[in-house]
């Protein structure tokens, strides 16, 4: 079964997505019929905290969207520890190929935040980011977490 709640951010309101007990998504729409569950409800909680500064690492269960290579970066992403970076080639220097293909995956993160894909960066700078807000948004988060500081 599945749920979708809404979360009050420093950012604005995020739809936050569960299904067969896993966070399958986050994104910033307004979630067109918000319904709760504990799962959502820690994960709002995990959240919160996050933006706060007193949450480093979630500890929720995910199901990200996508094929084994897609499930593979989320892997290498969610290994990131909070206030550090690493870039697209780095990533994809551990799995064997080029980094394209490591920005199109991370372009396609069904759950950032927890997912930090904001923590992947390019090597001449900033990269993109496909949540709300793009590139700024990106630095946003970065900048909470002090894991860019020459933009601070």
């Amino acid at each position: 079964m599945g749920y979708t709640a809404k979360i009050s951010t420093p950012y604005g309101l995020l739809s936050i997505s569960e299904h067969n007990g896993a966070i399958t998504k986050i994104d910033w729409r307004r979630p067109e019929e918000p319904q709760t569950s504990p799962l959502l409800e820690e994960a709002a909680k995990q959240i919160k905290a996050y933006f706060e500064g007193r949450l480093k690492t979630f500890d929720l269960p995910l199901a990200p969207k996508g094929d084994s290579f897609q499930q593979s970066v989320c892997k290498l992403i969610s290994e990131i520890p909070y206030g550090e970076t690493t870039t697209y080639g780095a990533i994809a220097e551990k799995l064997g190929i080029y980094g394209q293909p490591v920005g199109n995956a991370c372009g396609g993160n069904s759950i950032p935040i927890i997912i930090p894909c904001h923590r992947v960066l390019a090597v001449d700078g900033i990269g993109g980011y496909s949540g709300d807000g793009g590139i700024e948004r990106k630095i946003e988060l970065l900048k909470l977490e002090g894991g860019f500081p020459y933009l601070l």
